[in-house]
């Protein structure tokens, strides 16, 4: 895809952290942005420092989330690019002691549909509704690209721990996603990819810094090299590799300094 045509693009979680900067990094590269997010204050602010555009888009909605695409579409035409950052889950063992009962409690079904819904179904909402904008769109390159859809796992979806069983299973399931959907658009030109971060210092990390300095230590040095927790930046690098590169497609990405997790 080439950035000088001034494309459109759309981030979801591009108020914070690894949407954040892609954000910034897509706007940068001369793409016109679009950040879908539920944090106004901070969305706003990112859209004017670069220059794209705010909407309040609930990613568990689908009317929320057909209208920002509406309203992102009106304000930048058809968006070329999106990258889902956007997630909402809960956490919790399959089965956990409970002290008050002095038994096992399983982890309710409506909390893994919580999760599911806020990873799964809300990765699904996104692309399939960016696709057919794209479908309805005239390509872009000269192989006949409409359009690249960049979902957001984590290793978590190779090396779930202890208590991620929601997220684990339903990040495996984005990355699940990927090739199907990828065969399913490859008729339209639109390409399909995934990444998964390994341990980025997102806003949430960068809590435990001041907050337990020896578990940040830990956490640094457990990636094999380079021995510190990735930068939104990188993450906001491979995006853009991913854009540009017409012959990615289909494919799910670790980037992580070689981490392996271990149960916990």
């Amino acid at each position: 895809m080439d950035f000088a045509q001034g494309h459109a693009a759309v981030v979801t979680g591009g108020a914070s952290g690894l949407g954040q900067a892609s954000a910034r990094a897509l706007a940068g590269a001369g793409f016109k942005v679009a950040i879908f997010d539920i944090n106004d204050e901070a969305g706003k602010a990112t859209a004017r420092e670069i220059g794209g555009t705010f909407h309040h888009v609930d990613i568990m909605s689908e009317q929320s989330v057909e209208d920002g695409f509406a309203a992102a579409r009106a304000a930048h035409g058809q968006e070329r690019l999106t990258l889902h950052c956007a997630m909402a889950s809960k956490r919790g063992k399959t089965l956990g002691w409970d002290k008050e009962v002095g038994g096992y409690k399983r982890l309710s079904t409506e909390d893994y549909a919580f999760g599911a819904e806020g990873i799964l179904v809300a990765s699904y909402r996104v692309a399939s509704i960016s696709a057919l904008g794209m479908a309805n769109s005239d390509p872009v390159t000269e192989d006949g690209e409409r359009g690249a859809i960049i979902l957001t796992a984590s290793v978590a979806a190779q090396d779930g721990q202890i208590g991620q069983v929601i997220y684990g299973s339903c990040k495996a399931g984005v990355n699940g996603l990927v090739l199907p959907m990828a065969r399913d658009l490859m008729d339209l030109g639109i390409r399909v990819n995934s990444i998964m971060p390994g341990i980025f210092a997102t806003p949430l990390m960068l809590g435990m810094k001041d907050r337990n300095p020896p578990m940040w230590a830990q956490l640094n040095a457990s990636v094999p090299f380079p021995k510190r927790l990735g930068n939104p930046e990188e993450f906001a690098s491979l995006v853009l590799e991913i854009a540009r590169n017409g012959y990615i497609n289909g494919h799910q990405f670790r980037l992580d300094g070689g981490i392996r997790m271990p149960s916990k």
